[in-house]
Parts: C-alpha cells; structure tokens; sequence
C-alpha cells in the first residue's frame, strides 16, 4: 500500500497589490507560486503570469487605485473544468480597456492583443455603486 501525501492549494487566490511596478512583480511572484503547487503546466503558467501582468500595468497606467492607501486587487480561480480566470479590479478612469492597433514603433497598446490572442475570452465588469472596474481574462485548462 502506498502512501500519498497531498498538499491543499486554494483553488482561488486574490490580493492587495500597490498600484505600481512593484504590485506586478509581487503578484506575479505569487501566482506562479501558486500555480506551480497545484500543479498547473508551464505553459499555462507563462501565459497566465503575462495577462497578469498586462492586467495590472493597464490599470497602472489608466487607472485610479481603489482606495486612499493606493491599492488594486488581483485574482485569479479555476472553475470546474480547471480554466483559469485571472482578474484585476481598480478605481476606473476616463475610458474602458480596449484592444488597439498601434503603429510597428509605438511604444505601448499591445497589451488586450496580447491578452485576446492567449485568452478563451476576456471582458469588463463595473461596479457603478463604488466606480470598481474589473477586467477579466479566461485560460482554457490544459493538461499538466
């Protein structure tokens, strides 16, 4: 008879993060923790670490934080297939996220390309009661 050890991992997982630089590596580093503890391949942790990253420097750079002590909040669960959904939520701003088509020398704005081109589907949520914003993005489940 063999003896299995199994170690919990939270199927979902979500932080305060400053709204900054410094709040993607932190998430970062720990969603691919996170990940690699439960399991999850190397591709898909790749592609999950950069749309998390795509996320919270959109925020950053066209967002407000959600409160005085200049935070966001990113989080990430899998549903019952084992997809993967990856979300920020920020204070909004002045325009919604859309995908754009800049110039071969511009130096931005290929952020939700590159977000829609690895994603399953990715969207907008608002919260008008407290001007919450939250983009999301759905990684279809791929096998370890």
């Amino acid at each position: 008879m063999a003896l299995v050890v199994t170690q919990h991992v939270p199927a979902s997982s979500s932080m305060s993060v400053s709204h900054g630089p410094a709040g993607v590596g932190a998430a970062r580093r720990r969603m691919r923790s996170e990940l690699r503890e439960s399991g999850t391949s190397e591709t898909i942790i790749e592609d999950a670490v950069l749309i998390l990253s795509e996320l919270l420097s959109n925020s950053w750079r066209h967002a407000r934080p959600l409160d005085e002590r200049e935070q966001i909040r990113a989080s990430w669960s899998r549903d019952d297939d084992g997809a993967l959904t990856i979300s920020v939520t920020d204070g909004g701003g002045p325009t919604r996220p859309r995908p754009s088509s800049p110039s071969v020398t511009a130096r931005g704005g290929r952020g939700l390309t590159i977000i829609t081109s690895l994603a399953r589907a990715w969207g907008v949520r608002e919260t008008p009661a407290t001007g919450a914003v939250t983009v999301w993005a759905v990684l279809p489940a791929l096998a370890a």
